[in-house]
């Protein structure tokens, strides 16, 4: 709005240069503003790419809150002579090996088997108890927020050799033990793919992300500025098992606007966003936000930086009690509201433009209103003079630097390991912001600015 302010400035300042000291009248017929249909401008999409992590650590911490206590149950001796039962003694392990999750589950296990021979009865029945660790290999994969694992075990490593006591004697007994684990290797691998596919599927998790982001929040105080992210739809690919993480590529194609006034409400849809899978994603962050600064808005903050104020030269005074904006026919329309030596109203009307030289917005093809009711006195014929207009007109333009400036600053903290949920953190980088072009509606001027950059999403530490 500082161009705005001004624009202003240099016009109360040629009054004051130009105006004779004594009080006189203006009247001018008002411009009507156009139509008063809904707000429609062309918006430009924005494309965010957002490589989502999430680590190894985080799948095991849901394994482990997943799997506790009695974890497998065999107690049918019928086909294989023996019952097993297993338990979890600690928390399970999860690291990568060759690609594939590797799962180290710390067991006890309690088992009761048959030997011997039916013939004459000769069998007898034993129970044993041991503790120690089995290892599985996983493959992995991530399809649609979803995990799931095919799995197969690699190892069993015993915290002491098992035995049975038979005619007073510790007879080793992990020839029989092994390949009964073995016998199970299938039942329990099943165990360990089920419980990970039982894990949360981590969807809800990215839209509790995009509802967050797509909360609109201030961007400026002073001029009541909002900022809200609309997304539209997100692109997935499959995830890759990288080292100490499941990383997988989104692609979120969104509007970005910027508003002036009362706080927007949050339009966010859960059930509107589409999940389209795709094979690659750029790693990019392309944004186009629009900028919309309402006539109304910007009236009521543009008539309160000028109310009360007085503008003096020499015995010449003028106050600008209100100012009001509005469009008609592709124009902006400014109303002066003044008292003081000259006293009533002006109208003046141009087309804002952008300079990318000099990266400026001025005003083209500037000129006064003059549907007057009558004829200008003598003291107020300057306002007709082309030196005047042209000063004015040279006069009227401001850099936007320090707004893109401003505006990249603004959101630069959503970008520095912000978290907008406990255990998911959103980092990442933005160039300047450049000028792109200026739309003026019936309701709004619309600046439209253009940025690039890049972010990341990672999940770890969540309850």
């Amino acid at each position: 709005m500082s161009f705005i302010r001004t624009f202003f400035s240099v016009v109360i300042a040629s009054i004051l240069i130009s105006s004779c000291g004594t009080t006189n009248k203006i009247e001018a017929l008002k411009p009507m503003p156009s139509d008063d249909s809904p707000m429609v401008y062309k918006s430009s999409t924005s494309f965010v790419s957002m490589p989502l992590e999430i680590s190894l650590k985080e799948i095991e911490k849901q394994l482990n809150k997943k799997m506790s206590g009695l974890i497998y149950e065999d107690n049918d001796m019928k086909d294989d002579k023996q019952a097993l039962k297993i338990w979890k003694t600690a928390d399970i392990k999860i690291t990568e090996k060759n690609g594939k999750i590797q799962t180290v589950l710390p067991l006890k296990v309690w088992a009761k088997f048959r030997y011997g021979t039916d013939f004459m009865g000769l069998n007898d029945t034993k129970e044993v108890n041991l503790n120690g660790t089995i290892t599985l290999l996983s493959d992995t994969r991530m399809s649609n927020f979803k995990l799931t694992t095919n799995s197969k075990i690699e190892d069993y490593v015993w915290s002491e050799s098992p035995t049975i006591v038979v005619a007073g004697k510790n007879v080793p007994i992990t020839y029989i033990i092994n390949p009964m684990m073995s016998l199970s290797k299938s039942k329990i691998s099943k165990m360990i793919d089920d419980a990970i596919n039982d894990l949360p599927d981590f969807k809800p998790m990215v839209l509790d992300v995009l509802e967050k982001m797509s909360t609109p929040f201030v961007t400026s105080d002073l001029y009541q500025t909002w900022f809200r992210l609309e997304p539209i739809e997100v692109y997935v690919t499959d995830a890759n098992l990288d080292k100490t993480k499941v990383a997988m590529d989104l692609g979120l194609k969104c509007n970005m606007l910027t508003m002036v006034g009362q706080e927007p409400k949050n339009i966010f849809d859960r059930k509107a966003i589409a999940f389209k899978p795709v094979t690659k994603v750029p790693d990019k962050i392309t944004a186009n936000i629009a900028a919309i600064s309402t006539y109304e808005s910007a009236s009521r903050i543009i008539s309160k930086n000028f109310r009360g104020q007085e503008f003096v030269s020499g015995k010449r005074k003028i106050v600008v009690n209100e100012v009001n904006l509005w469009q008609k026919d592709g124009k902006i329309i400014i109303q002066l509201l003044m008292s003081g030596s000259l006293n009533g109203t002006i109208y003046l009307a141009g087309i804002p433009k952008y300079n990318p030289e000099t990266h400026e917005i001025y005003f083209e093809n500037m000129d006064y209103v003059l549907q007057t009711k009558g004829l200008l006195t003598k003291t107020a014929n300057w306002l007709l003079q082309g030196m005047i207009l042209r000063k004015i007109q040279e006069s009227c333009r401001y850099s936007i630097k320090p707004n893109l400036e401003e505006g990249k600053k603004s959101m630069l903290p959503y970008l520095n390991n912000y978290s907008p949920m406990k255990g998911v953190f959103v980092n990442g980088t933005m160039n300047d912001f450049e000028f792109d072009r200026v739309e003026i509606t019936n309701k709004a001027i619309i600046a439209f600015l253009k940025t690039t950059g890049k972010m990341k999403v990672k999940i770890d530490g969540m309850d």
